[in-house]
């Protein structure tokens, strides 16, 4: 039997909210959108419509966002690297990222005038990789460190794109001190995607950057006429939760979706947030090993914070099993529904989600969710197989089966 802890949020905020999300406005999106179509590798991501899936779930429809294409890369995360890294360097050209391209940004002029710099983070994989590519896009240098645990074949794709990069020996929130620590003393710039008090521009603007696929996901949306009635979306420090939850409050307005956070039993900050119901943010220390290599993060992020403590419906806290399902669903899609590549972070709500409809452990939530026949649904697979073999274990060898 799988393990789901649910914490329902009794008050939530939207879609009355009036809260300040002009950050990640639909203006903003399109301005972030159009610096990332200068990139030669970009394009739209597909929305898999899942009609079959969500008739055999009894639901209205099933919308998956597929990041696997996304620039080549696998994941999603290179959308925030790579803007933050355009406005750092359109920043020390005295430009606006409006008044500049990818193109530019790479050509020998641009290069001299901003010198030799080096980019620093922690990541679990799919961020550093993302920022390691930006960094080569335009000649500059990435140094990428990693929490233990983290699989080889991550640390390998970052390097394929010239950063040094190095697993640690640290849980990836302590991995986090160690890198913002050295940037400071070498003179690197930390390109981090949490935020904590002193440093929240440079994460801000990665969330920014996550707002691309969000208004792709509007416009392949509008086209298809859907409006999600439900969005369930994965955390970790909690970026690109906020980030979507910004972006389509915003949009919406009153006719905001019931947002639903899920998270790693192992990782599971604002689940532990969410019910102290104190108003403040939680920390999970320890090795934070989870399935769910990419959410594995123990500190809230400070930008995102209020956002998520205020507006979701819901926290899930989800045992690895629901993430091994719902790639196995995505993987293994009923015939006339097409197959979605999703790694174990990225199929996290669609796990959750199948778990809330299709077992009796997970009816009475489903109740309060108000998900059924009339809810149209909308999730993020945010990675492809960023692990191949651990994909393989999961799809073929029902490794982690419920």
């Amino acid at each position: 039997m799988s393990k789901v802890r649910i914490k329902f949020n009794e008050n939530p905020k939207a879609p009355n909210t009036g809260a300040d999300v002009s950050l990640l406005s639909k203006e903003v999106a399109e301005k972030v959108r159009a610096f990332h179509r200068t990139f030669p590798a970009y394009a739209p991501t597909p929305l898999a419509r899942l009609t079959k899936l969500a008739s055999h779930l009894g639901l209205g429809e099933v919308l998956v966002k597929d990041e696997s294409y996304r620039f080549g890369l696998n994941a999603f995360k290179v959308l925030g690297g790579s803007y933050a890294v355009g406005k750092i360097l359109a920043e020390k050209l005295g430009k606006d990222i409006s008044e500049v391209s990818c193109e530019y940004l790479r050509s020998q002029e641009a290069s001299d005038a901003v010198g030799d710099i080096t980019f620093a983070s922690t990541t679990d994989g799919n961020h550093g990789r993302g920022l390691a590519w930006a960094a080569e896009q335009f000649n500059k240098k990435a140094i990428i460190y990693m929490p233990k645990g983290s699989a080889p074949v991550r640390r390998d794709n970052i390097k394929a794109h010239g950063a040094e990069c190095t697993i640690t020996e640290l849980n990836y929130d302590d991995c986090v001190r160690m890198a913002s620590e050295k940037a400071q003393e070498n003179g690197w710039v930390t390109v981090q995607d949490t935020a904590w008090e002193g440093y929240t521009e440079i994460p801000n603007a990665i969330m920014q950057g996550y707002t691309t696929l969000a208004l792709e996901a509007l416009e392949q949306m509008q086209g298809q006429e859907f409006l999600p009635t439900h969005i369930f979306l994965q955390a970790g420090v909690g970026c690109f939760a906020g980030a979507m939850l910004g972006f389509f409050m915003s949009v919406y307005g009153e006719k905001c979706p019931k947002f639903i956070i899920v998270e790693p039993d192992a990782a599971n900050c604002y689940y532990v947030s969410a019910c102290a119901e104190d108003g403040k943010p939680h920390t999970v220390d320890g090795d934070l090993l989870t399935l769910m290599a990419g959410l594995a993060c123990g500190e809230p992020n400070l930008t995102s914070w209020e956002m998520l403590l205020d507006y979701p419906v819901a926290f899930a806290s989800c045992e690895d099993k629901l993430a091994a399902t719902g790639m196995r669903v995505l993987g293994a899609p009923i015939k006339g529904d097409p197959p979605v590549t999703s790694g174990e972070s990225g199929a996290a709500t669609m796990g959750l989600l199948y778990w809330l409809m299709q077992t009796e452990e997970g009816r009475e939530a489903k109740e309060r969710l108000e998900l059924n026949e009339n809810s149209t649904v909308l999730c993020f697979s945010t990675e492809g197989d960023t692990s191949p073999e651990l994909y393989k274990e999961i799809m073929w060898s029902c490794k982690n089966s419920l």
